[in-house]
């Protein structure tokens, strides 16, 4: 069963921070081309000086990234800006946000304290595959602080948990002040998404979700594999620390943020991947060898490109190329990575991002696996036009402008046991950290006040 409890969240202080926007983020790994340098101006207490602090001079064992993040959480609570809640909540977030085709969603999520348990066990489903390195650095973060700062955005099945939380939060949120319990804001990075955010403190609302939620299984990470396998990985550490800890001790529980998958804001964005450093084959030499598993047609410009790209279908994946020519590349023949990978199921088989990596990158452009898991050529963008830009500034060899993978596609893949290719999915928007953080010791979840 799907155990979840309310937790006694630590959040800023309202009296200490008028402006919440000035000190929350995007989840760590979001943190990149001089957004970190972004959110330090902000403000001395943007949450992004603990969840991915800058490096310094000297750092040593006693001294570095983490041990400034713990120092930083520390003194904030002591100082007032930190708050712990005096009473165990559930949170609320709502996130609307407007899509290219100018229609607008709200994506309803639910906070919660979540029970970890194993994989194995089949309530909690991963469906990518993770690297070794983010996993090492947040262990290390949590051993630092023993907090909870980001969430692991999780996948449920039904939605009848979002009519019960209804009741119990106002419509529209309210300004941020102190007493009241819902606030509305924009975030930096994904500006144009309005997060609305509440604390739910009834008794029987908790109750209610608590009970709704205990009986589901095959909950799916949509994002933060390397943050729940690490909480796993932390979980065992301290039991082995603290056998005598109580079964609700803080570590044993995950910080999650629930969504149902029937939530019409639901929505997976396009991973793109810009390759560079790249020096065996020029882009016609690439598009050439291309022929033996693709469709190759070249397209006069980008609209061309994205118009076909829509165009794909179920069983005939496509990607696009940039290398200041455009091109599109649909697979020919179905069969291929059934003959090449005749022990995978055939949803796996077909997802663009499995076609592209084994066809394409790894026999086209000869990149093994194991130089992409290290990303030795490899970026990976959301925003395609970065791509562009660096292959028109020379910086990189050739753009692949990719399709979403659909939800249908994620299901299908994580009840067959299978997990996806690394940056298969990009579930838009992201759930930002600093709104809520929960203590993760070896106490109970949610002490005394």
């Amino acid at each position: 069963m799907a155990t979840i409890k309310p937790f006694r969240g630590v959040r800023y202080n309202p009296e200490k921070i008028s402006d919440l926007s000035a000190v929350i983020s995007q989840p760590y790994d979001r943190v990149r081309h001089g957004l970190q340098d972004k959110y330090y101006d902000l403000s001395p207490y943007n949450v992004v000086r603990i969840i991915k602090g800058k490096e310094q001079p000297g750092d040593g064992e006693t001294d570095n990234v983490y041990t400034r993040a713990r120092d930083y959480y520390q003194s904030w609570l002591q100082e007032g800006i930190l708050t712990r809640e005096e009473v165990p909540a559930l949170y609320v977030l709502h996130q609307t946000f407007t899509l290219p085709d100018g229609s607008t969603r709200t994506r309803h999520g639910l906070i919660a304290a979540l029970e970890l348990v194993r994989f194995d066990e089949g309530i909690v489903l991963p469906h990518e595959r993770t690297l070794s390195g983010p996993k090492v650095d947040r262990l290390n973060l949590m051993r630092a602080t023993a907090v909870n700062f980001g969430h692991i955005f999780m996948l449920y099945p039904g939605d009848r948990i979002n009519e019960l939380l209804g009741a119990a939060i106002e419509e529209p949120a309210l300004s941020l002040s102190k007493g009241q319990p819902g606030f509305e804001l924009r975030e930096l990075f994904e500006h144009d998404v309005t997060q609305r955010f509440w604390a739910v403190t009834d008794p029987q609302v908790i109750q209610a979700v608590v009970e709704e939620m205990a009986p589901r299984r095959n909950l799916i990470i949509a994002d933060g594999h390397h943050r729940y396998e690490t909480a796993l990985n932390y979980r065992d550490e301290m039991r082995a620390k603290y056998p005598d800890a109580p079964p609700d001790a803080g570590f044993n529980y995950r910080m999650v943020t629930l969504v149902s998958m029937e939530d019409p804001g639901l929505v997976i964005l396009p991973t793109h991947r810009l390759v560079h450093s790249y020096r065996r084959m020029s882009g016609g030499e690439a598009l050439e060898r291309a022929k033996e598993y693709f469709e190759v047609v070249p397209v006069a410009d980008r609209s061309v490109l994205e118009v076909a790209l829509t165009e794909a279908g179920p069983s005939h994946p496509r990607f696009g190329f940039y290398d200041g020519a455009y091109a599109v590349l649909a697979l020919r023949d179905p069969g291929a990575l059934e003959r090449i990978l005749p022990d995978r199921v055939p949803d796996w088989r077909l997802l663009d991002v499995a076609v592209l990596h084994e066809l394409f990158i790894e026999r086209v452009l000869g990149i093994d696996k194991a130089a992409v898991e290290r990303k030795e050529n490899i970026e990976y963008l959301r925003d395609p036009q970065m791509g562009y830009d660096g292959v028109d500034r020379g910086e990189a060899e050739f753009l692949l402008v990719m399709n979403p993978t659909r939800m249908e596609q994620v299901r299908a893949c994580t009840a067959a046991g299978e997990k996806m290719p690394q940056k298969s999915t990009d579930f838009y928007p992201k759930v930002i950290s600093g709104l809520v953080m929960m203590p993760i010791n070896c106490g109970p979840l949610n002490p005394p006040s």
